[in-house]
């Protein structure tokens, strides 16, 4: 490597430090420096470049072209150290491991089922993120996630969770259809949605239902849509491990299940070694979408 091409690592921290938080006073303050100090390594580093790196705008610093190249760079770079860093240090110790997955799958599968793994690995803490954004686990530090898609994430180590398949409710009330062909015209319906869930808006388009076309109503949780499709408001689409005790009782009858070939849950890991946490979860995972097969 021809470090003379480098610029000074504490440029280069100071920069990322800037671009994470758009401000040269919250980067001072993130990287225990003064102001002065975070603008005299930007005009050190757009000196090293020929050309502007980041400009101001109002209270705060937007970076230019080069300026989210570079950012892009130093974030991934000093994610994979502090990755390698991290993974050395944890070999051998139990740390909280943080895993992010999707709202509706923390509701519908996993809280029903996370009892067993602390009583069978008090040991491992385990911090949930539920969340409909697809993080970067290196840059945010994340060591497991469970994603539902097709499991193209590439740079990742992807493997299939076998869960729960989704299944089309609606009340008897509403409809005495059984199948989506005998409801007819589906833009004639109402269909509700949580906003904090985006699997049954992809499960659906991959079973034929355009909702860009159809239409629906989001609503604030999942509990709010079950109460409307239990009152006979219109037709949902849902796990269908969290509607088995209406489907048992009759309160709602399924119009089409069955998930599309490919698209479903998955463990997304980093490549690497995983923390000994995060070996016992992802082998826990395994094993209860295991036993429920």
């Amino acid at each position: 490597m021809d470090w003379s091409r480098i610029p000074s690592l504490a440029a280069l921290r100071a920069f990322e430090a800037l671009a994470r938080h758009n401000s040269l006073s919250a980067a001072a303050r993130d990287l225990n420096v003064t102001h002065a100090a975070i603008a005299q390594h930007l005009r050190a580093l757009e000196t090293h470049f020929g050309e502007s790196l980041a400009t101001r705008d109002g209270q705060t610093m937007k970076l230019t072209e080069t300026g989210r190249d570079l950012a892009d760079a130093l974030g991934e770079g000093f994610g994979r150290i502090a990755e390698g860093v991290t993974d050395i240090m944890d070999r051998n110790a139990i740390r909280p491991i943080t895993v992010t997955l999707t709202p509706s799958f923390a509701e519908a599968w996993l809280m029903p089922r996370m009892g067993q793994f602390w009583s069978q690995h008090p040991e491992v803490e385990v911090r949930l993120v539920p969340s409909m954004a697809l993080a970067n686990l290196r840059r945010d530090g994340i060591d497991l996630a469970i994603r539902f898609g097709n499991g193209d994430w590439p740079g990742n180590d992807v493997e299939p969770l076998a869960v729960s398949q989704f299944v089309v409710v609606a009340a008897p009330t509403y409809t005495k259809a059984r199948t989506l062909d005998e409801l007819g015209g589906l833009s004639a319906h109402d269909w509700f949605f949580s906003a904090a869930a985006n699997e049954q808006r992809v499960w659906g388009k991959a079973i034929g239902v355009d909702f860009d076309k159809v239409g629906a109503q989001d609503m604030a949780n999942n509990g709010m849509v079950l109460s409307a499709a239990r009152a006979g408001l219109g037709l949902s689409i849902q796990s269908k491990a969290l509607v088995a005790p209406d489907l048992d009782s009759g309160q709602l009858t399924t119009l089409y299940e069955g998930d599309p070939e490919g698209l479903g849950y998955y463990i997304v890991t980093r490549p690497g070694v995983l923390s000994p946490g995060a070996r016992a979860f992802r082998a826990w995972l395994r094993k209860m979408a295991q036993a429920q097969v």
